[in-house]
């Protein structure tokens, strides 16, 4: 949250980022298929949970191709497992400031839940 307030992003606009996730430029470009997404009726609030599984082998994404590390090893070559890994490994610590912004894990996701943007 704190890099889309850096970026000027609105507050409260989830709908965007939900459609954004959601989205076939977004999902190609990172070779996922949507499993299933969870939520309310609308699937546009920050309780969604989008389900993702890497694309079939046949799919190639735009990242593997133009990857400097695609000399490494082929998408065929590649295990599933190990293909969802190294896609998600940049992920990893994404909210790790936030956290700690907010005093923790638990804490943050207090602040979430609440209605009061203010609540820390």
């Amino acid at each position: 949250m704190q890099y889309l307030k850096a970026e000027s992003f609105p507050a409260k606009n989830w709908p965007q980022i939900c459609t954004a996730l959601q989205t076939e430029k977004f999902l190609r470009t990172n070779g996922l298929e949507i499993e299933s997404v969870d939520g309310p009726p609308s699937k546009m609030s920050t309780t969604v949970v989008v389900r993702y599984r890497v694309a079939s082998r046949g799919t190639e994404s735009e990242v593997t191709k133009n990857s400097p590390e695609s000399g490494k090893a082929k998408p065929q070559d590649e295990a599933p497992s190990d293909r969802a890994l190294r896609l998600t490994a940049k992920l990893r610590g994404l909210l790790k400031d936030e956290y700690a912004e907010y005093g923790g894990g638990e804490a943050f996701l207090r602040w979430m839940r609440s209605e009061d943007e203010d609540a820390a």
